[in-house]
């Protein structure tokens, strides 16, 4: 796991080498073992490492045998072993040991095709001083991230923002478009960042940038089509054999490594399966909330953990932990979203990375297996969708009227009568609908939501139009494993864990998995209400039916009543002072009635204001001039 940068100059100007040396080591915490840059008149790329492959002989940029090819990389190329074995027949030869190298000679193999060949997380720049192009390319599903933003005749990419803004000349403006979008989805959709100008290279991408100028193409352009005939006992067994050998794959390493451990069925297969692999003990790591003891995952987490023998150690926090944190939260994010767990994967990649370089985490699992509450909902929908009108007429603005906190009920309830898919799919997302945008927004943000109230076309047409053909619930979670995986907890999980210099990989993400599970029928993942019906049938080969079949927690924590007690003056200062950034775009006395309402236990608005002070958060961090 590293950071990587670049310029590349349209007009063969030279680069300007102290711009390259200072976005190099802006990415210092994502790789804190050591540096390296090459240029060559209209280029330049840098690299931030953190050891894991090869530690003596890995350093980048890595050039091929005449060094025409140089590369820089972030991520992890887990079938690097077999790949570098075919490559070597075809007479290749290898300086080094590492994953990195592999890349290199693959693209002088293979070339603009050499990513279908890669099993692994990864963000690359590739430099063909022959060609004089740069060839960048993301990971199927969008594990590791790489943004890029034009400045005149020069494109500059990296691994995160700040290093791009490094550039004086680089765009510090909100995109209102994107902040519309983000108040319907929770995060911004690729391609689009809630900057400016700046952009992210969708997953399963890749760019090839020339002095003739920048080409996008998709690389990653598996289609399901659901299988007709199948047994399920067969499915259960296939499926074993791809997670076991995912784990396996994802388990080479040159230092030690470790796992996140919730109480869950996702995170603790993986326990399970990583005992297997293990010459010694599996290094687990929990954390609890202060106050959450409903929620919290430490007694059960340390149980299992003793199950299979694993080194448990956690964490307890406190809101004064999470204050105290959110000085820098979205410098370290830099993209706000209404996720809130998102903080929680901080604390644990933080006590992880004490002991260990990488961790394996069980992210990944609900997308592709209809694993959250939501799928229900849509499933709800098309039975409701059949039923007489003079049965549903009043039943969703009904729900929708309710007093209390069901705030995801009368979400669901609103995507109930909607007959466009696609904005169906937004009223499901949206915890901010059309009639609270309609009081929030003001000024040019309030025009941006009455042209396009939801903005589902663009952020998301794209994807529906592959899977057309499919179900609704198919549809949402071929969506969902694009879309909100990689723009939210994906990208959540990166920077959190960079931030502590710390490598999370994610087995259930191996795309080989992902396919498997997008070719299986509906009811096979969504079983009556029972979400991730074959995942869970699967894993009870390696752990009791108690824990495989346990509720849900996933990171819940009590920051929604630390916000309204002990946090209080905090979120007060953040959403309702007089130099807030909420009154150029909000109205605040609409705020006020928001934190009200859900100190007075009469609506659930958690996420609403979790949402709201994220966003403030990032407009300290990126929009103040002196930062």
């Amino acid at each position: 796991m590293c950071g990587i940068c670049g310029v590349f100059d349209f007009k063969g100007v030279p680069v300007d080498e102290g711009l390259l040396a200072a976005m190099t080591s802006r990415l210092q915490h994502r790789g804190p073992d050591g540096d390296g840059v090459f240029r060559d008149v209209e280029v330049g790329i840098g690299h931030r490492r953190l050891s894991i492959i090869d530690l003596s002989g890995g350093g980048q940029p890595i050039g091929n045998e005449d060094d025409q090819l140089q590369v820089v990389f972030n991520g992890e190329i887990y079938n690097f072993v077999e790949l570098r074995e075919e490559l070597e027949k075809f007479g290749h030869r290898f300086k080094t040991h590492s994953d990195t190298e592999v890349i290199v000679h693959a693209y002088e193999q293979w070339g603009t095709d050499c990513v279908k060949r890669f099993n692994g997380m990864f963000a690359f720049a590739i430099w063909d001083s022959r060609k004089r192009e740069v060839f960048l390319a993301r990971d199927h599903l969008g594990i590791k991230p790489l943004y890029y933003v034009e400045i005149g005749n020069r494109l500059l990419f990296a691994s995160e923002i700040k290093a791009l803004m490094e550039d004086p000349s680089c765009p510090r403006e909100m995109d209102l478009e994107a902040l519309a979008e983000l108040f319907t989805f929770r995060y911004v959709p690729s391609p689009k960042t809630l900057f400016r100008g700046i952009s992210k290279l969708p997953p399963g991408h890749w760019m090839l940038l020339a002095h003739e100028g920048k080409t996008i193409r998709r690389f990653w352009t598996w289609v399901p089509q659901l299988r007709k005939e199948w047994r399920e006992a067969a499915l259960i067994e296939e499926y074993q054999t791809l997670l076991e050998d995912a784990v396996r794959l994802q388990l080479r390493s040159d230092v030690p490594l470790g796992l996140f451990l919730s109480s869950g069925v996702d995170s603790g297969a993986l326990l399970a399966i990583m005992s297997q692999y293990s010459n010694g003990p599996v290094r687990a790591f929990t954390i609890g909330f202060e106050g959450g003891e409903k929620t919290n995952e430490v007694d059960d987490a340390r149980e299992m953990a003793g199950m299979f023998g694993a080194q448990h150690e956690y964490q307890m926090l406190s809101p004064d932990d999470y204050v105290d944190y959110y000085q820098r939260y979205m410098w370290d994010l830099e993209e706000p979203v209404g996720n809130e767990t998102a903080a929680a994967f901080y604390f644990v990649a933080k006590i992880a990375s004490q002991k260990v370089k990488v961790t394996l985490a069980g992210q990944g699992a609900d997308e592709p297996w209809a694993g959250y509450d939501r799928y229900k909902g849509i499933k709800l929908s098309s039975v409701y969708s059949q039923m007489p009108s003079v049965l549903t007429r009043n039943l969703a603005p009904l729900i929708a009227k309710l007093p209390g906190r069901a705030e995801r009920l009368k979400r669901g309830a609103a995507s109930l009568s909607e007959p466009d898919m696609l904005t169906r799919f937004a009223k499901v997302y949206s915890f901010f609908g059309a009639d609270m945008k309609a009081q929030l927004f003001k000024g040019a943000l309030k025009r941006e939501f009455e042209a396009d109230a939801y903005g589902t076309r663009h952020a998301l047409g794209r994807l529906q139009s592959d899977v057309k053909h499919l179900d609704p619930l198919s549809q949402m979670l071929y969506i969902d494993t694009r879309a909100n995986l990689p723009d939210d907890l994906l990208m959540v999980g990166d920077k959190t864990s960079m931030a502590c210099s710390l490598e999370v990989r994610v087995p259930f993400l191996d795309y080989r998995l992902v396919e498997f599970v997008e070719s299986l029928p509906t009811h096979l993942k969504l079983k009556g209400m029972t979400g991730k019906y074959l995942h869970k049938k699967a894993c009870e080969k390696w752990l009791t039916k108690d824990i495989v079949h346990r509720k849900k927690k996933g990171f819940a924590n009590p920051v929604e009543d630390w916000f309204r007690v002990k946090m209080r003056p905090f979120v007060e200062e953040c959403l309702l002072s007089r130099d807030s950034s909420m009154a150029l775009y909000f109205d605040q006395a609409y705020i006020k009635r928001i934190l009200e309402l859900d100190r007075a236990g009469k609506q659930q608005y958690r996420r609403h204001i979790y949402l709201l002070v994220s966003l403030e958060l990032w407009h300290r961090a990126f929009m103040v001039a002196n930062r």
